[in-house]
């Protein structure tokens, strides 16, 4: 598992995307979707708050978008890049997406599906694998979350 330097300017993109487009109230988590041609096809942050949506996960957000950009849900060639370990439900939409790589940051030992506490992408059952690359600038990516969970934290 080489982690590519286009690998951490795609973590950057999503960090930056998480912590300047996140509406408030919803945990900052920023993914990006980029087509086997290296072009961003799709952007998203977590929007369950804001949206009233149990499904709108930075990941989702932006695998939709690539899929209505391509005009197909087969994101075959296509890296998607989180600031977050997946959760299972995002993790069983990354394979059956098709997506190529999966590239992420901060681990979630809570919830996370590909590794943590779960390993989802890389079952042996399932009919398409994701290649995987983790913890690409964690520190930055956990930051982030520390940070936000602390302002919830106190008193305002």
């Amino acid at each position: 598992m080489l982690i590519e330097p286009s690998d951490q300017e795609l973590i950057r993109l999503s960090l930056d995307l998480a912590a300047n487009a996140t509406p408030v109230g919803d945990v900052p988590v920023g993914a990006v979707v980029v087509s086997a041609g290296g072009e961003v096809i799709g952007r998203g942050v977590n929007r369950r708050e804001a949206d009233h949506d149990p499904t709108g996960h930075a990941e989702i957000v932006a695998l939709r978008e690539a899929a209505e950009a391509l005009g197909s849900w087969r994101l075959d060639g296509a890296t998607l890049a989180v600031t977050l370990e997946p959760c299972v439900m995002c993790a069983g939409a990354i394979v059956s997406a098709r997506i190529e790589r999966l590239v992420f940051g901060a681990f979630d030992e809570k919830a996370g599906a590909v590794g943590s506490c779960w390993d989802l992408v890389r079952d042996r059952q399932l009919n398409h694998r994701p290649e995987v690359v983790s913890g690409v600038l964690a520190e930055e990516s956990g930051q982030l979350l520390r940070d936000f969970f602390a302002s919830q934290r106190s008193p305002s």
